[in-house]
């Protein structure tokens, strides 16, 4: 039942999102106004409930460990290519963890670099919407690993081609209800248009980071994975 719960919950946070998009685009909600204010609170709530979920899912403290490492090593890599314009390899190290590790631990790992890294970048409006948009990254390659088990360098390469794109046109949601008025989907279409050479270069480097560095990355997980396995079961015994 517990678990269950954290499943809810998790992805619960996930379906606040489009309803918030459907919502702020009709123009008939009374709080049209604060549109700005309205989604940090809507992005803190739909992070906050899948952090709960994870919380409630009692994974192993290997896990744990696991999944902070991994956070830890794509906040790095953001910071070390911080001067390229939107070229690092933390989205490509959340997709690989949830791909190898699953939905859950996918979005944990790229919340925690998006967060971590921050610290260092600078924390502001945006970093609720950064955790989001890397954490969801990584819980999609968990839901491709279940429903393309042998999708392939290539494939996970394309995958990871357009996040580049869908990462993006997430943040565009925060410039777009905080900035610019009004909000329809012209207005939406503009701003994502005004990103496009910027989500381009994240795109391009996503995919360079997986051909270069994708299979050897996730052999590595597995292993991990392969000894948390082992461990638990010899612990149950």
């Amino acid at each position: 039942m517990k678990k269950l719960l954290s499943r809810i919950l998790f992805w619960l946070g996930f379906a606040i999102i489009p309803v918030f998009l459907v919502v702020a685009m009709s123009g008939k909600a009374s709080i049209t106004r604060e549109w700005g204010l309205a989604a940090s609170i809507i992005i803190l709530v739909a992070v906050g409930l899948m952090y709960l979920g994870f919380e409630l899912d009692a994974s192993s403290p290997r896990e744990i460990a696991v999944i902070a490492v991994l956070g830890a090593v794509g906040a790095a890599g953001r910071i070390a290519f911080a001067a390229l314009p939107n070229i690092q390899p933390t989205t490509f190290i959340a997709i690989a963890s949830g791909y190898v590790f699953g939905s859950s631990a996918g979005f944990m790992t790229g919340s925690t670099a998006a967060l971590v890294s921050n610290f260092f970048l600078g924390q502001g409006p945006w970093t609720p919407w950064q955790m989001f948009a890397w954490g969801l990254a990584g819980s999609s390659a968990g839901i491709v690993k279940r429903l393309f088990p042998h999708i392939g360098r290539w494939g996970m390469a394309v995958f990871c081609f357009l996040w580049g794109y869908f990462f993006g046109w997430i943040l565009n949601l925060w410039s777009w209800t905080t900035f610019v008025k009004p909000l329809n989907w012209q207005s939406f279409i503009a701003v994502c248009a005004a990103s496009f050479w910027f989500d381009t270069f994240h795109a391009i480097g996503n995919a360079a980071f997986y051909l270069l560095f994708g299979t050897g990355f996730i052999k590595i997980l597995n292993r991990f994975k392969h000894k948390m396995i082992i461990n638990y079961e010899e612990s149950i015994k």
